[in-house]
């Protein structure tokens, strides 16, 4: 039942239109109960399942009533059977004309009548069929029995046209067999009469209960779209927060900087910064929080505003310090959040044309221009909020760069990113693409790697970041320096 129920929860709002018009290879039922649910209108709501329904109870029947035929062999004269055959058939007809009518409409407040319609001719069928077989005498009067329970317990309208169609086709079974001149009073009759109208006094009853389970059915979708609004807000509210903290800066001097971070419908946990401090200190840091979701997002904000800080105090804190007291200050907080995350953080201080760097995150891919190499650095170190102390797993890596070398900067997301194969973009893949664009300036090499995971991958699960550092060339800069003065 929950699942019926999450699959009428509309995933977005679609339009003003609770009812507008669409194509018939368009339209589905589903969807305008979606809309129901998202107006609050527990009238189209119940257009649409009566609608839905309605079509399942002509597959139903448009199986029975054929297949009955094999009892009107075994059971009735011989020369009853071509006359049967014909109503059945005839009947048959009806309701597959009725199916395809029903699947090419959309529901309207006038739904419930196909339901009338089926019943009446159906039992029309039946009661015919029992004034040929003695009348008020037949014992196939049970069919209508089963007209009564088949139709009215499947469709979920309201009791009063259960009792309006039971009641419909009580009459058909009367007025046919009293124009046939079958008399009313006898034992039998008295018998068929009351097992008829206890059944549809039980599917009343029924009905009138299962009617009010649809509207509290109903009143619990709309509560929980309205549960589901409210947290999609607040995630929509982290992300928003999440992307607000990138730095607006996003230029060092003696580099060409070219960065992206391409979100994932979750909260995730991507983290970079480029910061140049006034005295000109220069810092890159990247990272990510294990895990999706607002407490991933927390995590990382916490991480941002501590390396902040840090950097602000200390312009020239060494890039282990600084991954000393975000360890401290995650470790404290995930415990506080009962958490179990934890956090890659790499941290690059950037001293002319040599890099320090420390922290545990993706290796580093730079591109040596001499060679028009590219060379794997990898990151030495332990994650962020696993220990207390990061103590002896702190280490350093030292980098000499020289003219156009590009550092390139990535987390998970790209290189773990699937097809639909299932098959991972890996990090050789994107070495290669990095290899092939290097010789372009940074912002066009960015463009063209994020065309390729994007191109590669089926589905986004995960944030996806990469940044390019191309370190400029000293007579560029002297130049540059010049025209300034």
């Amino acid at each position: 039942m929950f699942e019926r129920m999450l699959k009428y929860i509309p995933a977005e709002h679609e339009g003003p239109g609770l009812m507008e018009k669409k194509s018939k290879k368009q339209f589905r039922t589903d969807e305008l109960t979606a809309r129901a649910i998202d107006a609050n209108d527990f009238a189209a709501y119940e257009f649409g399942i009566v609608h839905e329904w309605i079509r399942t109870t002509t597959i139903l029947a448009a199986t029975l009533v054929p297949l009955f035929f094999v009892l009107d062999i075994i059971t009735t004269p011989a020369a009853l059977v071509e006359r049967f055959a014909v109503y059945r058939a005839v009947s048959t007809a009806l309701v597959l004309i009725q199916y395809f009518i029903v699947r090419g409409t959309k529901p309207t407040r006038l739904s419930f009548l196909h339901g009338y319609f089926l019943t009446m001719q159906i039992g029309g069928a039946i009661a015919l069929m029992t004034t040929s077989l003695g009348g008020f005498e037949s014992s196939y009067y049970a069919g209508l029995n089963l007209v009564i329970i088949g139709v009215n317990l499947l469709m979920p309208w309201k009791s009063y046209h259960t009792a309006i169609n039971a009641s419909l086709i009580i009459a058909m079974y009367v007025l046919f067999n009293l124009a046939s001149g079958s008399t009313i009073i006898n034992a039998v009759a008295v018998n068929n009469f009351y097992f008829l109208i206890a059944t549809a006094v039980v599917a009343v009853a029924i009905n009138e209960v299962r009617h009010r389970l649809i509207r509290n059915e109903f009143a619990l979708l709309v509560e929980l779209k309205r549960a589901r609004d409210s947290i999609w807000s607040e995630i929509e509210l982290a992300k928003q927060i999440q992307v607000a903290l990138l730095p607006d800066q996003r230029e060092l001097r003696g580099f060409d900087v070219a960065v992206t971070m391409i979100p994932a419908r979750e909260v995730g946990g991507d983290y970079y910064d480029v910061i140049e401090t006034k005295d000109g200190h220069q810092y890159v840091t990247i990272g990510d929080v294990s895990g999706h979701g607002v407490d991933s997002g927390l995590i990382m904000m916490m991480a941002q505003t501590a390396v902040m800080t840090l950097i602000q105090n200390n312009p020239d804190i060494s890039p282990p310090e600084i991954l000393g007291v975000v360890n401290r200050v995650l470790r404290e907080n995930i415990a506080r959040l009962e958490s179990n995350h934890y956090m890659t953080l790499s941290v690059l201080k950037i001293e002319g044309d040599r890099v320090i760097m420390a922290g545990h995150h993706q290796d580093v891919l730079i591109y040596r221009a001499a060679s028009c190499r590219v060379e794997i650095v990898t990151t030495k170190g332990t994650w962020l909020g696993i220990a207390d102390d990061l103590g002896d797993f702190s280490e350093v890596t030292v980098l000499d760069l020289s003219d156009n070398d590009v550092i390139l900067l990535f987390t998970d997301g790209v290189t773990e990113t699937t097809n639909k194969s299932g098959l991972m973009y890996g990090q050789e893949r994107l070495q290669e693409m990095f290899g092939e664009t290097s010789s372009l300036p940074p912002a066009e090499a960015l463009k063209s790697l994020v065309s390729d995971v994007v191109t590669y991958q089926d589905q986004q699960a995960d944030d996806i970041t990469l940044m390019l550092l191309r370190r400029v060339p000293v007579a560029k800069l002297s130049a540059d320096a010049a025209r300034t003065l």
